[in-house]
């Protein structure tokens, strides 16, 4: 690479981040995450009342200032990922959907679907004699004081299974191509190297602040537990990710919003809104609702915002699901609680 070539993308590279910062919505974006903060702190008063106790020893200002921490990383991984994909084509993924009044009719009814399919967990886990259904499964990145029991952990996983990867693809499978879903990769070599970076610089951020993960185990209970985690949160979690958010509604985002950063913002929102209620969350008062809603805004809107960047960037979502989803953080961090649910020795 020659000297005004690499300068040149060195300026690009800052020219879009200068469009970054000057998006209305980012600008809003962070005035919310801000007074997010500060009501925090006001409602807070010196605790927080989550069920969390891989974080419960914490200080209290270290708890609140995670989640800024861990957004700043997801800002170095988007730097990242557009460094890597600089050379690439970039698939036109608003052409992969359909026109506008169609990609309207679809958003609207997929987004009131994935509402029903999650207030239908609320009532089925309970109605079944375990805790409500979420994206995650109770206990998952933070512990739990009682760890769901097999059985939960498998209806939870077929439920979320069907309900938000099984029934929006085969709807959608039947009027649109893997590739219009974003589920075909143009370009595997550079997949694969974003992919593999993007895992590394998560997993050392997880080892490094996440106590209690796959390094605490003995060598068996990794060579059970690491395939069994995988398998759990691929069919829980990480597919009804990948299909309801960033295989159908990412590319339907785009088309209507014609922006690529409110589209970034549009997924960060919309992975954020799937967690409403986890199993760390209290609703035992207007407070801790309160609390509980404004951290998982903190936590899931970062998340959902590289998984959004990751797909536009590759218009592969495979390509979040591998590197930012079903080995970090639900192989590192979550084997420990596998292991403790199957009683794996």
């Amino acid at each position: 690479m020659t000297a005004d070539a690499a300068s040149g993308r060195g300026a690009s590279l800052r020219a879009s981040l200068g469009t970054v910062v000057r998006h209305r919505g980012v600008q809003l974006a962070a005035a919310l995450w801000i007074g997010s903060s500060v009501a925090v702190l006001w409602l807070a008063h010196g605790s927080l009342p989550f069920n969390r106790p891989a974080v419960a020893t914490l200080p209290f200002v270290a708890q609140v200032l995670g989640p800024t921490i861990a957004l700043i990383e997801v800002f170095v991984l988007m730097v990242v990922a557009l460094v890597v994909t600089r050379t690439r084509r970039i698939p036109d993924i608003a052409a992969r959907a359909p026109e506008r009044s169609v990609a309207m009719r679809e958003t609207v009814l997929l987004i009131l679907y994935a509402a029903l399919g999650q207030v239908g967990g609320w009532v089925v886990g309970p109605a079944l004699g375990y805790r409500p259904f979420s994206f995650h499964l109770a206990g998952s990145m933070y512990g739990t004081a009682m760890a769901p029991r097999p059985a939960e952990v498998g209806v939870w996983a077929a439920y979320n299974f069907v309900v938000f990867a099984a029934v929006p693809y085969l709807y959608f499978r039947a009027r649109y191509t893997n590739t219009e879903l974003n589920l075909r990769s143009t370009d595997r070599r550079n997949d694969a190297l974003l992919i593999l970076l993007v895992l590394s610089i998560e997993s050392a951020v997880e080892l490094m602040f996440f106590q209690k993960n796959i390094f605490g185990l003995t060598g068996r209970q990794v060579l059970v537990g690491a395939p069994l985690s995988f398998v759990i949160f691929f069919f829980g979690t990480v597919l009804p990710t990948m299909v309801l958010i960033y295989a159908i509604l990412l590319p339907r985002y785009l088309r209507l919003t014609g922006s690529t950063i409110t589209t970034v913002l549009l997924g960060g929102l919309t992975y954020a809104a799937m967690h409403i209620v986890e199993g760390w969350s209290t609703f035992d008062s207007p407070r801790d609702i309160a609390l509980s809603l404004l951290f998982v805004w903190f936590q899931y809107f970062g998340p959902g915002m590289i998984k959004s960047v990751l797909t536009l960037r590759t218009g592969n979502a495979w390509v979040h699901a591998l590197g930012y989803h079903a080995i970090a953080p639900h192989v590192v961090v979550d084997t420990p609680l596998v292991v403790e649910v199957f009683r794996i020795t």
